[in-house]
């Protein structure tokens, strides 16, 4: 781990590992912190394979995960060893519909269970509810069974930019430069607040310099406690993929000091970074 000013930055080291404990007892655990595709090599152990997918824990209230990547899978079968899967209830904020940000939700143990509730907050697409954009990627003759389908209750909610609640928790919601309708999100409970950000890169905006910040995504990270940013390419590989919308290492940064938050973590990182290369990119 090392420093800048006054933030700290790091890269979650494994899935399931609970890298941030704040105060008031939240924590967020990683179960996927892959971006693009899953991937499975000796050489990724330690960073994983698994695709976008971390969890908000806030004592006394119902989990918030974030993105239904490969790495919900994980998480779903760490709650079926705990036994704590039967009659589950969380939210989820659903950052875009991307197959990486989607493909652990048929998976996801607990909603197949009777009982089970779900509240999921995705990005409005103007064409279709987000429960149809969903059933459109499951269901025949993509996956045997559509979503109405799973024996949990499971409610879609549209999202625009703006803020709503979670139980006692506020969730801002902002939409970011990436390919398609992309949100943002903090979560704001008590005086501790974490922005996940996964899928945000410059390029996406022609008439932008590649470094520049915008303004709302300064005033969403700011004073945050956990910035959990996209920070897929290193600076070399950035001018060939700039329209992929993702970020490089060094604009993650800039995002973070721009926003005086006090931790970072790097996210979202290439298939093809393995384990040496990660530490190289952080150190």
């Amino acid at each position: 781990m090392s420093h800048l000013t006054s933030a700290t930055f790091a890269t979650p080291t494994y899935a399931g590992n609970v890298l941030f404990l704040m105060s008031g007892g939240m924590n967020v655990t990683f179960y996927g912190v892959r971006g693009s595709t899953p991937c499975d090599d000796p050489a990724l152990a330690r960073y994983g394979g698994n695709t976008s997918c971390a969890v908000i824990e806030i004592p006394g209230a119902d989990p918030i995960i974030l993105d239904l990547g490969t790495g919900l899978r994980t998480y779903g079968d760490s709650l079926i060893a705990s036994g704590n899967a039967a009659e589950w209830r969380g939210s989820v904020l659903l950052t875009h519909l991307h197959w990486d940000h989607v493909q652990g939700f048929p998976f996801f143990k607990p909603l197949h269970q009777l009982g089970s509730e779900v509240d999921i907050y995705g990005p409005d697409h103007g064409e279709a509810p987000l429960s149809e954009m969903v059933g459109r990627f499951m269901g025949p003759p993509y996956f045997p069974i559509t979503p109405a389908e799973l024996g949990a209750s499971v409610r879609f909610h549209d999202v625009s930019p703006g803020s709503f609640r979670i139980g006692d928790a506020v969730v801002t919601a902002l939409a970011v430069r990436h390919t398609g309708p992309t949100l943002a999100f903090r979560v704001d409970c008590g005086d501790v607040s974490v922005v996940y950000m996964p899928d945000h890169g410059p390029g996406c905006c022609a008439l932008d310099e590649d470094d520049f910040v915008p303004q709302d995504v300064i005033d969403l990270c700011n004073g945050a406690d956990l910035l959990i940013h996209d920070a897929q390419h290193t600076l070399a590989e950035y001018p060939e993929k700039r329209h992929w919308g993702h970020s490089s290492v060094d604009y993650a940064v800039k995002v973070a000091i721009s926003g005086h938050v006090r931790s970072l973590a790097l996210f979202h990182h290439d298939p093809m970074h393995d384990d040496a290369e990660i530490d190289s990119i952080e150190s």
